[in-house]
């Protein structure tokens, strides 16, 4: 399947490292004009040095009103993705009200913000686009000491759809995919126990975790006009784990 990005310009939140961090190079390679947004400029010095044609962009997103005016500054934006994510793995019982605010501050809140600026563009331009954000199985399904982590992507994976049928009807597509666990730095942080992972994988039916490549694939198609018709799903990367 022949994707070609060019003449798009493509924003990817979270782009620093991990999944977002491929996401960008992948669109890059793609040929579309690519802005990689993350808090850490050490992170976005070394993407730039892989791939200098990508476009840095340094700022906090628990920071509503100065990621405004960051994304506005970079408007028009054709292409989204929200990306940006922090787990906070405590149990039920001991979690705090931090971990619970910086959790929906980035996984959703920053989502909501992020997107509510770029679609408004779209809409007063009368262009079409296509939004994907990063959401997990732990949207769909309860995962021990994942309380937190687990209602952030649910709350993601609804904004998905409440977005997809207000925008639908301007041809912005509004979609989310939630993988199994990646062993990027942050999949490391809740399944680097051998004895955990396995566990996890044994509910698997492919018997094995996701490769970042598994999940950029996806949302390269979402973000194409290949999936033109594809609006307000939430697509498993998860080797069959919510079909057990």
């Amino acid at each position: 399947m022949n994707i070609n990005f060019e003449g798009k310009r493509i924003l990817v939140t979270g782009a620093g490292q991990g999944i977002g961090k491929e996401i960008a190079l992948r669109l890059s390679k793609y040929k579309g004009q690519v802005f990689a947004l993350s808090k850490t400029k050490q992170n976005l010095d070394n993407l730039v040095a892989i791939d200098p044609k990508i476009q840095p962009i340094c700022v906090d997103l628990r920071d509503w009103n100065t990621t405004r005016k960051v994304v506005q500054s970079i408007l028009p934006i054709d292409l989204l993705v929200n990306n940006a994510a922090v787990a906070c793995l405590t149990p039920f019982l001991d979690a705090t009200p931090n971990e619970f605010d910086l959790t929906f501050d980035v996984n959703v809140k920053a989502a909501f913000n992020v997107s509510q600026i770029v679609v408004k563009n779209m809409i007063e331009r009368k262009c079409s686009g296509s939004i994907v954000n990063i959401s997990s199985q732990a949207g769909q399904v309860a995962l021990k000491d994942h309380a937190v982590y687990c209602m952030s992507k649910a709350a993601l994976d609804m904004l998905t759809k409440t977005m997809a049928l207000e925008v639908g009807p301007h041809n912005i597509r509004i979609n989310s995919v939630g993988p199994t666990v990646v062993m990027t730095e942050m999949g490391k942080l809740g399944w680097s126990d051998s004895q955990k992972a396995q566990s996890m994988i044994n509910k698997i039916p492919l018997g094995r975790f996701a490769d970042v490549d598994e999940v950029v694939d996806p949302v390269v198609y979402l973000l194409s006009d290949r999936s033109s018709m594809i609006n307000g799903a939430c697509l498993p990367i998860d080797g069959g784990f919510l079909a057990t």
